[in-house]
């Protein structure tokens, strides 16, 4: 079957809701023949560049939100917690990220929301940073936000807000019931507004439908999210979903390949449980993505460093410094 997406994607920049579905469904479409549609695109926007990112876990586990897919929510008894970092930790992971060639630092709490004198922490931290390293990207991911607050991050410095919306509207209430999926948009919406460059993303593998995930790629585009984290599942004991097992990794790639040509132009990243759900196959994600997180993430280990950049060497691809 011949699918000629990417020569459409690239002249219309445009697939409607209804035939992005019916690829995604269609057993008859070969996953690879729709990752090398992806990768014409992604070549086109991208060429062999790699973005590389990494997480600091600035507050852990003190939170009040009851997200099923969550090893730091309320309901969890047993959980890593502690309150807001010192200026110095933070600032020594910038220096860690500078070193390692890493182009996005990600400043991340846990928590519903940050307390005014947390965003005064947190700016002035950033501020300290940019002017050590003026070349690092500060993003930014501390919970829903009020319009002041937003200010005075940009102000700062921050270049990027991370706030996902991690699953479709229709299945929202399923993964978490303390805040709504209209909460996640707005807060999207308000760091567009002053002026941060929004990154949004999901989690897959949480019990959602195939709808719900062509759903998800379609609302991240109508946000216009700069960058698209793609999370798969890494299933945490004792959390909602912590006996799911749905992904495979061939599925893992159908979804990346069909984020691209959704969202054609944008950063595609690679992220959370990447490791445990593509397994041997997280080289072939990089035809369709062009970013990933180096490191671990908030609560679960990713891989050593050196397989990261030893995977971008031999696919033949480059560090975007």
């Amino acid at each position: 079957m011949k699918l000629n997406l990417a020569e459409r994607v690239l002249k219309e920049n445009t697939l409607t809701k209804e035939e992005a579905l019916a690829i995604f469904e269609n057993s008859d479409i070969d996953t690879f023949e729709l990752l090398n549609e992806a990768y014409i695109v992604r070549k086109h926007y991208y060429g062999r560049k790699v973005k590389l990112n990494m997480i600091l876990n600035a507050k852990s586990g003190i939170c009040a939100e009851d997200c099923g897919y969550c090893g730091q929510s309320i309901k969890m008894k047993e959980k890593q917690r502690y309150a807001l970092v010192e200026q110095n930790q933070i600032k020594a992971g910038a220096q860690v990220a500078t070193d390692n060639q890493i182009g996005t630092y990600c400043i991340v709490m846990s928590g519903r929301g940050p307390s005014n004198k947390e965003i005064d922490h947190i700016c002035e931290t950033v501020e300290e940073i940019k002017k050590v390293h003026p070349q690092l990207k500060i993003c930014a991911c501390l919970g829903l936000t009020e319009e002041d607050q937003a200010k005075k991050l940009k102000e700062a410095g921050v270049d990027r807000y991370n706030h996902n919306l991690n699953t479709s509207e229709r299945y929202h209430e399923e993964v978490v019931t303390t805040h709504t999926y209209e909460d996640r948009v707005n807060t999207v919406e308000m760091m567009k507004a002053n002026h941060i460059s929004p990154c949004s993303g999901v989690i897959c593998g949480m019990g959602e439908t195939e709808k719900d995930i062509v759903d998800m790629a379609f609302a991240l585009k109508d946000i216009d999210a700069d960058s698209i984290p793609i999370n798969f599942l890494h299933p945490i004991k004792g959390t909602k979903f912590g006996g799911l097992d749905l992904l495979s990794p061939m599925k893992c790639i159908r979804i990346i390949a069909l984020f691209r040509l959704i969202n054609p132009t944008k950063e595609i990243r690679i992220a959370g449980g990447r490791e445990v759900n593509l397994r041997s196959l997280q080289p072939l994600a990089l035809k369709a993505a062009n970013s990933i997180f180096v490191g671990d993430y908030l609560i679960t280990g990713g891989q050593p460093n050196e397989e990261d950049y030893r995977l971008i060497e031999d696919l033949g691809f480059e560090i975007d410094k």
